[in-house]
């Protein structure tokens, strides 16, 4: 399909696939079994990509679809305060958000558990994807477990002839999960590899479009169904002699490869290393993949590319959480310029204080906060008891007439407190959702 003219590119990429809520044990050390506390964060490579590049300063979008309940709907809330587009995903009425359950058991092993039995995500489909969103978007990004289902491939297949008709470059990062094809057990969601022929002739199908292929070792032998990572290589460049080809190698950086595969696997551009601690590796790829398309999608040398995508990938594996813990551009340059005297990086004071402050939910140059907390004045002025049981109605009033003047303006507050406030903590709180763009499918 020859390109023709488009829209206006307001957009730098969009991702598509799964969106998912992960679901982080906090006992560090400790099998899924004995967990007995999750941190909630958004999950999935393509949302976690859309998010890692948004705070690296470029223009992101996810293709996707959540659940009609609350869990969708706190995706499309953090996807929004993330500034990710997300009037490209699709509200399913039928189907639920995808979960998924992960432990750090051990340095670099991180059991998990996807809950996804016809989940909202897989559900894509063709009409989900809108040409005009395509057509405003320099790159799209492709991921190899929407090619897993009919329905979620032909999705992809569009957009990928949707973005070469409108002269966007196409990515795909291979994310190759075994059981999410079927061909492991439920509670084999950390296996990364099964050969299977089935995978590779999809996938090779795939390659010929691309102008970017990220993967790791195992990916790139999965891409293709050879037996070795340069055999792979080599038959990936006969299928595509102009992509770029990026081989992840986890604490060993990456590899890339912008022209002819020689029989030297290390004959290719390298960026700058990063030795730090591996504390977690899940979610460190997607952040790589930011880090890479924040450099190639500003033109940057392909040594520098890789150099950011292996700093964004030190940060993931360093911190327990996927998109939450990725690093802002300001945070990755500060890193990039000054190192860090830890190992691990989630123990640097510095970085922590620049994440914090990069990361804040807006920005409040003038607060009012009314103060409803206890007060042992408000109980003397109570005659009796009957007076004392009026107190968490009059703090509800008070909460109410406070709302009346903020009148939806940022910068105001409550202070409450757990003895006579808990009435007017709920009414503080009620009907502050907010509802992000997205569209309703069934």
């Amino acid at each position: 399909m020859t390109d023709t003219p488009s829209a206006a590119k307001t957009l730098d990429l969009i991702a598509i696939g799964r969106a998912s809520v992960d679901l982080y044990g906090q006992q560090i050390g400790t099998r899924l079994e004995d967990i007995g506390s999750f941190a909630k964060s958004v999950g999935g490579c393509p949302a976690n990509i859309s998010v890692g590049t948004a705070r690296l300063g470029l223009r992101s979008a996810l293709v996707t679809r959540v659940g009609n309940e609350q869990m969708g709907r706190f995706i499309l809330e953090q996807l929004g305060r993330e500034t990710v587009d997300t009037s490209g995903i699709v509200v399913d009425k039928d189907r639920l958000t995808a979960l998924v359950l992960l432990a750090v058991e051990d340095e670099g092993v991180s059991p998990m558990i996807f809950y996804r039995s016809d989940c909202a995500d897989m559900a894509l489909c063709e009409d989900d994807v809108d040409e005009a969103l395509i057509a405003r978007s320099r790159s799209i990004v492709v991921t190899g477990t929407h090619f897993s289902r009919p329905h979620s491939e032909a999705a992809q297949r569009k957009a990928i002839a949707l973005a070469k008709k409108h002269g966007a470059k196409v990515v795909i990062d291979i994310d190759y999960r075994p059981n999410l094809w079927g061909l492991a057990g439920h509670d084999a969601g950390f296996e990364r590899y099964v050969k299977s022929d089935r995978v590779s002739s999809l996938l090779r199908t795939v390659l010929a479009d691309c102008d970017l292929i990220v993967g790791t070792e195992e990916e790139i032998m999965i891409a293709t169904g050879a037996d070795s990572v340069l055999a792979s290589l080599k038959l990936i460049r006969s299928i595509n002699a102009r992509a770029t080809i990026v081989l992840k190698r986890g604490a060993m950086g990456c590899i890339v490869y912008d022209g002819p595969i020689s029989d030297d696997l290390e004959a290719g551009i390298v960026g700058k290393g990063f030795p730090i601690e591996v504390f977690n590796v899940l979610g460190a790829g997607d952040a790589f993949m930011s880090g890479f398309l924040r450099g190639w999608l500003k033109g940057e040398p392909l040594a520098t590319c890789a150099t950011w995508a292996n700093a964004c990938g030190a940060f993931a594996v360093s911190r327990l959480l996927c998109s939450p813990e990725y690093p802002t551009w300001e945070e990755l340059s500060f890193f990039l310029a000054h190192g860090s005297s830890e190992r691990a990086l989630r123990k640097d004071p510095s970085l922590n204080h620049i994440h914090w402050a990069t990361t804040r939910r807006g920005s409040y140059p003038t607060l009012m906060a009314l103060a409803l907390d206890h007060r042992s004045q408000v109980e003397d002025l109570a005659q009796d008891a009957a007076t004392l049981k009026r107190i968490p109605d009059f703090k509800v009033l008070a909460v109410k007439a406070a709302r009346r003047v903020a009148a939806g303006r940022p910068g105001f507050g409550m202070l409450l407190d757990d003895k006579y406030g808990h009435k007017a903590l709920f009414a503080a709180g009620a009907g502050k959702i907010g509802r992000a763009s997205c569209r309703e499918r069934v």
